[in-house]
């Protein structure tokens, strides 16, 4: 049923009118901007923890803007909206006893939430949590229960959400609207550790092989061919959730050695895993710094 009293806005975006002087001049819908980090460099991340004091733990998290956001800010005559950077907030309520009327549990009940803010995504998102949230949240708690021992919390809940402030678009702006419909932006939601093959030959040869690109950004290349996400704990060198898309066959390295797909996939993601570690762990120390030093 939808409600009288509030004006929704469109379901999907609506492209700008683009015209010949705008074209000659560069700012038009031919402009895509190219990807400036080395192919095995990460995108920086600023993390901050406490940010809900209510909760049992909060944060929030922001992935440095792509070539492609930095390019629009520079060129305010173009009429291309940008692509967006990742900006979410996710915050942990528990453990906690479980309701009277819950059914009793030998091991901690985990629950994980992942929303789309109504205004994250070039799509409008609506109230309800659709089938791409309800599939985050699943690969969420799948994560996560690898790395919680939940033999010591019996009879205890612990629910975690995360809220999508800002989204990566699937595609760019000037793209046709039946490409890139694989959802690859989704996959950046889940952590910054994202490898993809990513092909941007204009030509069609069939010698040519994709690319390993680690941290992606879709907005910046032509034909993404397949990524792969992972949660990876570096103390134990254990893979608990991987979550592998598209089609992977041959890969070319740097060194010109050709390996599987899958396997490179998997070395990229397990590598820029451990890039972002780094950030986590140098957080979580400055907050435990403050709270020492505060007590």
């Amino acid at each position: 049923m939808n409600d009288r009293r509030r004006v929704n806005g469109p379901p999907g975006g609506t492209r700008p009118p683009v015209y010949a002087s705008l074209l000659q001049s560069g700012t038009g819908a031919d402009t895509r901007a190219q990807r400036q980090r080395q192919p095995t460099d990460l995108r920086k991340i600023f993390l901050k923890t406490g940010l809900i004091p209510s909760a049992s733990g909060s944060s929030y998290l922001e992935f440095e803007p792509s070539a492609s956001l930095a390019a629009a800010r520079n060129n305010p005559k173009s009429l291309i909206p940008p692509s967006s950077a990742l900006k979410l907030a996710c915050t942990v309520h528990g453990p906690k006893p479980l309701p009277r009327s819950a059914p009793f549990s030998p091991n901690l009940v985990l629950t994980t939430h992942v929303k789309y803010a109504p205004f994250a995504a070039r799509k409008r998102k609506g109230h309800v949590r659709d089938s791409s949230e309800r599939d985050l949240g699943v690969h969420l708690e799948t994560a996560l229960r690898g790395a919680i021992i939940a033999e010591r919390w019996p009879k205890s809940g612990l629910d975690i959400t995360v809220t999508i402030l800002e989204a990566e678009d699937d595609r760019w702006w000037g793209d046709v609207p039946d490409s890139h419909d694989a959802s690859w932006g989704m996959m950046n939601v889940l952590a910054g550790c994202v490898a993809a093959l990513v092909s941007d030959d204009s030509t069609d040869s069939s010698s040519a092989l994709p690319k390993l690109m680690l941290d992606t950004d879709p907005a910046e290349h032509l034909s993404i061919v397949s990524a792969c996400v992972v949660a990876y704990m570096p103390a134990r060198d254990e893979i608990t959730e991987l979550w592998l898309k598209g089609d992977s066959s041959k890969v070319s390295s740097a060194d010109g050695d050709q390996r599987s797909g899958h396997e490179a996939l998997i070395d990229g993601a397990v590598d820029a895993a451990r890039g972002a570690h780094t950030v986590l762990a140098e957080a979580v120390r400055e907050s435990l710094q403050k709270t020492l030093g505060q007590s």
